[in-house]
């Protein structure tokens, strides 16, 4: 087989504004029924199914039956990954009202991409660790044992990690700071270490974060950071 790939049938799956709703939505990592995502896109419910299925098809997105309902997510972290990248690279879907614009603010503040930590939360974090000797070189953020100490001292499951299928830790790059995250199964154990103990809590609706006081108050402490944002705390 060529090393070469074909883009065609993902870039064609990529090619409706619908679709990029949906794929947008998804990138929390959430399960999400069709209706949510048909209302989200203004689109009816038969025209949502037509493009989840073309999704699924191009192995973008996956579908699980419970009962008479069916739940959309997308594939899995490299899928994620992938978008992220891609959003780099994406136009950025105009805003307009203030409602839209408070949600724009708040996935550039902090936000899930899938399992782990973006946004200027996540980049500020790779920033300290990377700093601190915790990560190193910022093109693999590998972990080292000081860092592996450190993570662990915070709650975060670093053994399970390791001991992941998944590789460890993953640079990637976020799309709206332009440098590279942590992903892996360790971004993956840091966002549910944050998620789990209240540091941040997600917003009603959207894919962004709010940082708590909680957060804010470990942040500066442990790691010097101040993220400067009018994200409200709780």
């Amino acid at each position: 087989m060529s090393r070469d790939r074909d883009f065609t049938r993902v870039g064609k799956a990529l090619s409706t504004p619908a679709r990029s709703v949906f794929l947008n939505l998804l990138m929390d990592g959430t399960k999400r029924p069709a209706g949510e995502l048909a209302q989200a896109a203004g689109v009816s419910a038969s025209t949502a199914s037509e493009h989840l299925r073309v999704l699924v098809d191009a192995g973008l997105v996956s579908c699980e039956a419970h009962g008479r309902r069916r739940y959309y997510s997308l594939a899995g972290p490299q899928v994620a990954t992938a978008l992220e990248a891609l959003g780099a690279l994406a136009d950025a879907v105009p805003v307009s009202g203030y409602r839209r614009s408070r949600q724009a603010q708040y996935l550039a503040a902090a936000r899930f991409c899938y399992d782990h930590l973006a946004g200027r939360l996540g980049i500020a974090l790779a920033d300290a660790w990377t700093h601190q000797g915790w990560l190193g070189d910022r093109e693999v953020l590998a972990l080292s044992d000081t860092g592996a100490d450190g993570l662990r001292a915070v709650g975060v499951d670093v053994d399970g990690a390791v001991k992941s299928r998944r590789t460890t830790t993953l640079p990637c790059l976020d799309w709206t700071e332009r440098r590279p995250h942590l992903a892996g199964a360790l971004g993956a154990a840091v966002g549910s270490r944050f998620l789990e103990a209240g540091w941040v809590v997600r917003h009603r609706s959207g894919r962004g974060l709010a940082v708590t006081q909680a957060g804010h108050a470990l942040l500066r402490q442990a790691w010097g950071i101040d993220l400067h944002t009018d994200t409200p705390g709780r």
